[in-house]
């Protein structure tokens, strides 16, 4: 079992929220280096500004595209926010450099 740190950025307190609050249950990240050694057992620290909690990981599943994600998962399943698949596409692509890093490597999902 590892521990890892997952930051959130204050305009997406709302997520950190949703995931504190059992709202959120499934966590993505573009399925980079920094994020592939994650496995289920593991114990992922979430911060945003200076607050913060901890949740084990249950599972996790990589994905090469956006929309093989959206083949297991509704949109709202991945964040409570987002209704549809536009909206799922255009949470992903607000986030900074996103797109790139998900056409690179992926999407890879945690269930906590």
């Amino acid at each position: 079992m590892a521990v890892r740190v997952l930051r959130f950025r204050s305009v997406n307190r709302d997520i950190f929220e949703a995931i504190k609050n059992g709202r959120k249950k499934i966590e993505t990240r573009a399925a980079s280096p920094r994020y592939l050694p994650i496995k289920a057992g593991d114990v992922i620290i979430f911060v945003c500004g200076k607050s913060k909690f901890q949740k084990t990981v249950k599972s996790v599943e990589v994905f090469k595209t956006v929309s093989a994600i959206l083949k297991k998962y509704k949109p709202v399943q991945i964040n409570p926010n987002t209704k549809t698949e536009k909206d799922a596409r255009a949470m992903w692509n607000s986030f900074p450099g996103y797109a790139d890093k998900i056409r690179r490597y992926g999407l890879v999902a945690f269930k906590v």
